[in-house]
């Protein structure tokens, strides 16, 4: 139980046991450059409980290999294949609507262009194939006034993950990717195709990977808008951590309420 003794905290109390975790990244592992509790500890106390593990993320500001390479220097060797972000669930958009690549307006920062770029989806202002717009924290005013003069034009568009704020250390956050997104679908008033939590493509493919059904699975969050909301329209049991952007009194009126509580992370794997 938590200190207050109203919820429960601990990942083995749930059942059926526990066989998998979909884990997010920032507010759950880091904020910003700073470990938000002992990571090396965390995945070995992980491992020694046999789970499988998945990690995912709205943050399009980074490849999954930059990811792994993030989590290198804080202790802790993880494939980036088993990193899931919200570029990737783009990539799969648009080869679904149009294969082969093309043109894209790539509003977002280099994690989102690598990815696209990966499966031949090239940046451009002219003739695009769709406006692709995430964090951006380089965008200056002519930056907006592009996405939206081909958005007017007919771009289909498409949002990386509504999350309005990101989270820095010291409980500091700034305007997230949903926030850049929110100015243009105002400007526009064209509604955009959102792929991130918590929309279930994130869910569906990090279940697929684990191989464990969404009843013996727990995916963790620190936002109760789109990492639990999305977990809990995907069957899996939901944990919350509270060192990131929800708060213990964001939970009134919440309902369902998540199946763990806790105030961070390695409090819910060794509580």
């Amino acid at each position: 139980m938590t200190s207050g003794g109203q919820y429960p905290e601990m990942l083995t109390s749930l059942r059926p046991p526990i066989l998998g975790l979909i884990l997010d990244m920032d507010g759950v592992l880091w904020a910003g450059n700073e470990a938000l509790i002992d990571l090396p500890a965390a995945f070995r106390r992980m491992r020694d409980l046999g789970l499988r593990v998945i990690l995912t993320t709205n943050n399009a500001t980074r490849t999954p290999a930059q990811f792994a390479e993030k989590l290198r220097s804080f202790g802790v060797e993880f494939e980036p294949d088993r990193i899931i972000n919200s570029p990737i669930a783009v990539t799969g958009l648009l080869e679904g609507r149009f294969p082969g690549g093309g043109p894209v307006y790539v509003f977002g920062e280099e994690g989102l262009r690598t990815t696209l770029g990966e499966h031949g989806y090239y940046h451009s202002e002219e003739r695009v194939v769709a406006v692709v717009v995430g964090l951006n924290r380089k965008a200056v005013f002519d930056d907006f006034c592009t996405a939206m003069r081909l958005i007017r034009g007919g771009a289909p568009f498409i949002g990386t993950n509504p999350d309005t704020t990101f989270p820095q250390p010291n409980g500091v956050l700034i305007p997230g990717g949903g926030a850049f997104i929110a100015f243009l679908e105002a400007a526009t008033g064209v509604k955009p195709t959102i792929v991130g939590k918590p929309f279930p493509f994130l869910f569906s493919l990090a279940l697929k990977r684990l191989g464990t059904t969404p009843e013996e699975t727990l995916a963790v969050g620190d936002r109760l808008d789109t990492d639990i909301v999305g977990a809990r329209n995907a069957g899996c049991k939901t944990g919350l951590v509270l060192s990131g952007a929800s708060r213990r009194e964001d939970l009134e009126g919440f309902s369902p309420q998540p199946d763990l509580i806790a105030k961070d992370l390695m409090v819910m794997l060794t509580s």
